[in-house]
């Protein structure tokens, strides 16, 4: 049974793309020597971290600037942290998801609107991968100043794709993500692999390769 017919598909990069962000960050945290959800629970809850990652996210400062004031803010926490390369080692032990790949290559093969919505962290997050040849669309939060999960950048999405919300599925990892797509009429996948997303695409709406 399937919600409604919907054609285009908008995906997120990091923790879909890519293998879990949250475990590479869980990770990083664990090398500190320290609580390993550090981290995470500071850029989720600490006011000054939370400002910092939508400021960066947004574009409003560079990496260095955010690295500089989330390296304070985990020592202000007990963490001995340098600041210069922060982002990078944060997201070392992440890695790219090539069933993924290869599942938005089908689908757009099959003539399926792709587009990226991603929300920016660090520098060379996309290293690696030829982001024309995954998406039709790249839409990146420092790019236009927006941040999932405002609807906004949903939005946006779907006007470069030239389609509307209501024929858009929006895959993420972070459910608040989803969430925000809704609000305009987009479908949701919560993802946790490309087998369960392919099968929720094609079950849930129609969408198939």
């Amino acid at each position: 049974m399937t919600d409604k017919a919907r054609a285009a598909v908008l995906v997120d990069f990091g923790g879909v793309i890519t293998s879990s962000v949250l475990r590479a960050f869980t990770d990083f945290g664990a090398s500190l020597g320290g609580d390993p959800r550090l981290p995470l629970d500071l850029l989720s809850r600490d006011e000054a971290s939370r400002t910092l990652l939508a400021d960066h996210e947004c574009g409003r400062i560079d990496a260095a600037a955010f690295e500089r004031g989330f390296a304070e803010r985990l020592r202000a926490h007990g963490a001995d942290v340098a600041a210069e390369g922060l982002t990078a080692r944060m997201q070392a032990g992440m890695s790219i998801d090539r069933d993924m790949l290869a599942l938005l290559g089908d689908l757009r093969a099959a003539g399926r609107p792709v587009a990226l919505v991603s929300n920016s962290f660090g520098t060379g997050t996309y290293d690696g991968v030829d982001l024309a040849a995954v998406a039709d669309v790249v839409v990146i939060s420092s790019e236009v100043g927006i941040r999932k999960p405002s609807r906004r950048i949903y939005a946006i999405a779907c006007e470069r794709l030239g389609v509307d919300p209501e024929e858009s599925v929006m895959i993420d990892d972070l459910q608040q993500n989803l969430d925000g797509a809704a609000r305009i009429g987009i479908g949701g996948v919560l993802h946790t692999s490309a087998a369960d997303t392919s099968r929720q695409l094609a079950e849930r709406f129609g969408i198939t390769a």
